[in-house]
């Protein structure tokens, strides 16, 4: 019988970029109203989805991200018109260049979120926690250091 009690449990680290007008609005009315989700989060809060920048994701996987998720408003309902749409089409370049670097797709995700969707944005945490536990734990830092 193996002993369980030294094995370490996999809590996934995840960063999650959210607009400032509706997706952290919605993940505050999601803890205002006390529903319960994945403390694994660790939630950066920009101006826009489409500030977003390509290197704010690589940065997070490669200081040790087990996954990225980018929430932004719905499409049309963007607080600077086209910002989600901006988001998107950076969204699907950086899907094609992580495959490219050896990082699983799963662990990047999009997702449109508004300021009424508390519990929209709780069930995506939970979900997006679980995938992330499956894949387990990224090895980009881990071969980052290894080849410097």
């Amino acid at each position: 019988m193996e002993n369980k009690v030294n094995e370490k449990i996999f809590k996934p680290k995840i960063v999650g970029f959210l607009c400032n007008w509706c997706s952290y609005t919605g993940a505050d009315l999601a803890g205002t109203s006390r529903m319960k989700y994945d403390e694994s989060i660790r939630v950066v809060r920009v101006m826009c989805s489409g500030r977003v920048d390509p290197t704010f994701v690589l940065k997070a996987f490669k200081e040790g991200a087990d996954g990225v998720l980018i929430c932004g408003c719905h499409p049309r309902d963007c607080h600077y018109h086209e910002g989600n749409y901006k988001c998107l089409r950076r969204y699907h370049l950086l899907k094609k260049y992580i495959i490219q670097m050896g990082i699983e797709p799963d662990r990047l995700r999009l997702e449109w979120i508004s300021a009424s969707e508390g519990a929209e944005f709780a069930k995506l945490v939970n979900e997006f926690t679980q995938k992330i536990a499956e894949l387990g734990p990224s090895k980009v830092k881990q071969n980052i250091e290894t080849f410097s």
